[in-house]
């Protein structure tokens, strides 16, 4: 039986969780707790300078703290911050932050600016991923045991989606891992089925769908489109069913607005866009410059990228891992725009955008940990961080986007 204790919860993490203390002074995790609370926890999970726990009881429940509303809070991985406002969520995501660019950044007065909320708290994902369960119906990841957790709603897609997933069953011995679907802006969907192995199922739906089979040897198309058409300030994008694409387009549009606000270029700049997926900077940033050089290592986001921006003539496509094609590079950019994965930087891309030195590096981050850490870098090689503005794209969870300003 695993031990418990009554505990104060504190402080926050990055990760959804409230930090507590043990009797023996070490640190645990806690999923759901807010700080201020006194819970009964269960310690789940040891390790060696920390440990991990469930809440078997709340003592002294905060104020603050609301009813969740989905069925499936606290069994399924997708939601942390059901059982806060929307408000209070804002405020803790900013908080944290402040704290991350404080604590692993080493910067004393971190310039972060308001969150900018997103237009609904709900209904908002314009894509999904859903696990099967053993039976082949979707659902998610269980919290903190192994499984799929078989679910009966979901808050979160948009309505189109949550129309479609519940009439979805897979043949357990067909080999689909995932099932994506995702609508595009002229509301047509697009499902992804995700495979190890190379034959395709068949797959029928009440429906009227696109199916694409991402099998281990390609992507096999079984009906209609392989693809979706994605809207952004009025501009068009082929989103291809393996590449990725912002699930919360009103915040991908505020993005965009807020790099073309804070953006230094003029029409002899040349403009490096790291990262740059299917191009939906670099398609708003090609009329404004001189050159504009993309690097992608997704060769289907790649392909889309090349669609999407086969109108401008001053722009390039390198498919390649940043941290080998930035040496190939002969080109002196002004500016850099970084899209990095959760990872952050890599210590080559990190090498090769400070040898650049361009004036202004702007950086999209969807983890503040890992942004803290490449700050503390460009700061100490010469770049003053002019400002840190967080976007909310996934309310309900714990993941925080950030756009951050460098200049010298």
């Amino acid at each position: 039986m695993n031990p418990t204790f009554d505990i104060d919860l504190t402080a926050y993490s990055f990760g959804g969780d409230a930090i507590g203390h043990l009797p023996d002074g070490k640190t645990i995790f806690v999923p759901f707790g807010i700080q201020g609370e006194r819970v009964e926890v269960e310690v789940v999970n040891e390790k060696r300078n920390f440990s991990r726990g469930r809440i078997k009881k709340i003592i002294t429940p905060a104020a603050i703290r609301i009813e969740p509303r989905c069925i499936h809070y606290k069994e399924c991985g997708g939601c942390h911050y059901q059982h806060l406002s929307y408000a209070d969520q804002l405020s803790l995501k900013q908080r944290i932050v402040l704290e991350q660019m404080q604590r692993i950044g080493k910067i004393e007065n971190p310039p972060v600016k308001p969150i900018v909320p997103s237009t609904n708290e709900w209904n908002y994902r314009n894509t999904v991923q859903f696990h099967l369960s053993v039976n082949g119906k979707p659902g998610f990841q269980r919290i903190g045991a192994a499984g799929v957790i078989e679910i009966k709603e979901c808050h979160l897609p948009i309505h189109a989606i949550n129309e479609l997933w519940p009439s979805l069953e897979m043949d357990p011995a067909a080999g689909i891992n995932r099932v994506s679907i995702r609508c595009g802006s002229d509301d047509e969907l697009l499902v992804g089925l995700e495979s190890e192995v190379s034959k395709a199922p068949d797959f029928e739906a009440d429906f009227r769908v696109s199916v694409v089979f991402l099998g281990v040897e390609g992507d096999i198309l079984l009906s209609g489109e392989d693809y979706s058409v994605m809207q952004v300030n009025n501009r068009n994008f082929k989103v291809s069913a393996a590449s990725f694409f912002q699930v919360n387009l009103p915040q991908a549009e505020a993005m965009v607005d807020h790099v073309l606000a804070n953006i230094k270029v003029t029409e002899y700049s040349t403009v490096v866009d790291a990262y740059c997926g299917v191009g939906l900077f670099s398609a708003f940033l090609a009329p404004k410059v001189k050159n504009l050089v993309g690097i992608e290592f997704s060769e289907d986001a790649s392909r889309d990228y090349s669609v999407n921006l086969d109108e401008f003539e001053n722009v390039s496509l390198y498919i390649g891992a940043v941290e080998e094609v930035f040496p190939l590079l002969e080109v002196k950019p002004e500016v850099v725009l970084l899209d990095p994965p959760r990872a952050g930087m890599e210590p080559g891309a990190m090498a090769g955008v400070i040898s650049f030195a361009p004036k202004q590096i702007i950086y999209i981050s969807c983890d503040p940990s890992t942004l803290a850490r490449d700050a503390q870098k460009l700061t100490t090689s010469g770049y003053s961080l002019i400002s840190i503005t967080p976007f909310d794209l996934f309310p309900q969870t714990y993941h925080i986007e950030t756009i951050s300003v460098f200049e010298k």
